[in-house]
């Protein structure tokens, strides 16, 4: 059964007044230059919805697996009203009946878990968001968002962008908010060495590029500014966000422009990963061949491109998924193909060859714990030591996984959900697995971004947060995820939605999180290296010197953790 998207969540529709009850209001439409077309959008709460908006050739037929092409005839008119298609989803199973799956839908009510209504490869859209009355010639900024999913499943049906801009109106600082369908799982980042050989590698992260340059082309017909565009992302979406940062050794230009002018992480960044036709990734290649019934072909891939939807669609998905053992030791993840991704992440940053935009970045307190669900056999840490060795890491020394798993020397004091002490831990090494894979995932490994970062261009400023607002969730703690509920629906009205909210509009209007508003000062991490932290009802400073002995192994040895 799959899990479902908070059902109570309703879009916040005011009622209209009386007089405009009895006369119908014109739809909103916006004549886009690029490729030419009419755009037919609807209007309600204040904010003006283009949804669906064809960026891209559909990757059906023979362009199935095959990198984005761009449109070369005009559009026509669109209908940009109703429910944009998903790309095909690497959906998972699960008995509900059983701990902790039995949990999942409740506590972790967020879009990671919401089903689409419909999808399929004719999916590269985007959607457009306006406050009502926008023209040509607002020139507003540009929020570009790229949704998460463990690139494996996610969509912009999730993630309706109204309440994020009638927040942005009512802080004084109006946005436009545009979000990207981009190909996920076997369809967007298949690996293999047959893949590497046809150029069509990282597929997923060429959608999202191709969005940003139709974001270039047509954003100032719906009175955005192409040159004030910041990209946002969570999770698999802020792993994207650096990967667009290291796309083409840092080139983020178009047209001699730069494609966007600062970047916001939350949940994810350096991903330091084995090149595209590594051995797991054959491993991933041969298993989704063979169980489309074209081993025997003497072109694999072209036989992947011509077996029908459903059948391939059920192959791509026959490997490991997120939500299983293997958790985020995935079997799809932007991986180096020498072209678009020439090198692992780690070491683009180590030989600067990234864009050198401002950007925000942070974690939720337990990133883990979520994921450390679905490994209760772990008893020991030898055990622990041996899935890290087996499951992630098998290349690796084997005395570097021990070291690495020795730094998390007691659950009390290392173990996720952090400062609960010897509560929840459900199974005897669940907060130390839960501590672990949060880390070199998202949270340690964004300190050694920063560290690196700061000391390559120490002029590009930098600030990072923890959000701890969910202390105290039995478990789970302040869950990988729960972010999508505070900060991109705002769905508690409280101190952390205003005021990560209110520091991203300050962000993306002046390049800086603490002009224009009064919420405090945040420090650059590269001055202080102090995050904020996100409490539900106040917010403080943090040192972020927390499991030093683990990032200073880490950033000693990240070569040797690449998944």
């Amino acid at each position: 059964m799959l899990f479902s998207l908070f059902l109570t969540l309703a879009p916040f529709v005011a009622a209209a007044p009386a007089a405009e009850k009895l006369a119908k209001r014109a739809d909103p439409t916006v004549i886009a230059p690029s490729p030419a077309a009419t755009v037919v959008g609807k209007s309600a709460s204040s904010v003006e919805t283009f949804n669906g908006i064809p960026f891209a050739q559909q990757p059906v037929g023979n362009l199935r697996l095959k990198p984005p092409q761009p449109l070369t005839a005009g559009l026509g008119k669109v209908d940009a009203k109703g429910t944009p298609k998903a790309c095909p989803q690497f959906f998972f199973s699960v008995d509900e009946t059983q701990f902790p799956t039995n949990v999942l839908g409740t506590i972790l009510n967020t879009p990671l878990f919401q089903t689409v209504t419909s999808a399929g490869e004719d999916c590269l859209t985007i959607n457009v968001q306006r406050p009502a009355g926008t023209t040509k010639d607002s020139k507003l900024p540009v929020l570009f968002w790229i949704f998460g999913g463990g690139f494996e499943l996610g969509s912009t049906q999730m993630y309706d962008g109204t309440s994020l801009v009638q927040e942005s109106v009512n802080q004084g600082k109006p946005i436009i908010f545009v979000a990207v369908n981009y190909r996920v799982g076997g369809f967007g980042f298949m690996p293999g060495k047959e893949i590497l050989a046809d150029g069509s590698a990282n597929l997923g992260l060429l959608d999202q590029r191709l969005g940003l340059e139709w974001t270039a082309d047509n954003i100032a017909a719906f009175g955005g500014d192409p040159e004030k565009v910041t990209i946002w992302g969570e999770s698999a979406g802020a792993i994207s966000v650096f990967d667009q940062m290291a796309l083409y050794d840092g080139d983020n230009t178009y047209k001699g422009k730069p494609l966007f002018r600062a970047g916001i992480m939350n949940s994810g960044s350096v991903v330091p990963a084995d090149p595209v036709d590594c051995p797991k990734g054959q491993v991933v290649y041969d298993t989704v061949v063979k169980n489309a019934g074209c081993s025997g072909a003497s072109d694999t891939l072209q036989c992947l491109r011509e077996v029908p939807y459903t059948k391939f669609l059920n192959a791509a998905n026959s490997v490991p998924g997120l939500l299983s053992y293997s958790t985020i030791s995935l079997s799809y993840l932007p991986r180096p193909d020498g072209k678009a991704l020439t090198d692992s992440p780690d070491a683009l940053v180590l030989a600067n060859k990234y864009a050198k935009v401002p950007f925000i970045i942070g974690n939720q307190e337990d990133e883990g714990t979520l994921f450390a669900l679905f490994t209760s056999n772990l008893t020991t840490t030898a055990q622990v030591s041996n899935y890290l060795s087996s499951v992630f890491f098998p290349t690796t020394d084997k005395s570097l996984i021990d070291q690495l798993v020795a730094s998390y020397q007691t659950i009390t004091e290392d173990g996720s959900p952090f400062r609960t002490f010897l509560l929840n831990n459900w199974y005897p090494q669940f907060k130390r697995v839960a501590a672990i894979l949060g880390d070199i995932t998202f949270t340690v490994t964004r300190r050694v971004f920063l560290d690196t970062a700061a000391a390559i261009n120490p002029s590009v400023p930098t600030w990072s947060y923890l959000a701890t607002y969910n202390y105290g969730t039995p478990i789970l703690g302040t869950f990988h995820g729960s972010d999508l509920l505070q900060v991109f629906y705002g769905i508690k009205p409280n101190n952390a939605a205003k005021t990560i909210r209110g520091y991203y509009y300050s962000f993306v209007y002046n390049l800086d999180p603490n002009k224009g508003n009064d919420f405090g000062e945040w420090p650059q991490w590269s001055k202080a290296k102090q995050l904020v932290e996100f409490q539900a009802n106040k917010n403080g400073l943090l040192s972020d010197t927390f499991r030093s002995d683990t990032y200073e192994f880490l950033k000693k040895n990240i070569k040797a953790f690449r998944i």
